[in-house]
């Protein structure tokens, strides 16, 4: 439930950098930000790990009980291709790769 969670809260940030030109905002204490830094984070633990597991077995990760397993796998692939589509866009509309931390006088600020 976790790795599914995680996968939502990473393709919403991606979809709000797209339309927005910014990522989430921080939030209270920052609160937002440190979900999403660790969203990030988790999808591509869980991406590397089904990627080990696929080269080693031959198949990816278990379905897990009611499927939530392979539903977290499938949208954790789902937010890194939206991720990499996501980031050409950036590269193209504003010319440059936004930074994980907001910059004094930057267009997020």
């Amino acid at each position: 439930i976790a790795g599914t969670l995680a996968a939502l809260i990473t393709i919403y940030s991606e979809f709000t950098l797209k339309t927005t030109g910014c990522g989430l905002p921080a939030g209270p204490f920052g609160l937002v930000g440190a979900v999403e830094g660790i969203s990030y984070l988790a999808i591509v633990g869980i991406t590397a790990y089904s990627l080990v597991t696929k080269f080693r077995t031959g198949s990816g990760l278990p379905a897990g009980p009611a499927g939530v397993l392979g539903v977290a796998e499938g949208l954790c692939f789902t937010a890194i291709v939206t991720g990499l589509v996501v980031l050409g866009f950036q590269v193209v509309d504003y010319g440059y790769i936004p930074n994980a931390v907001p910059m004094e006088g930057g267009m997020c600020s």
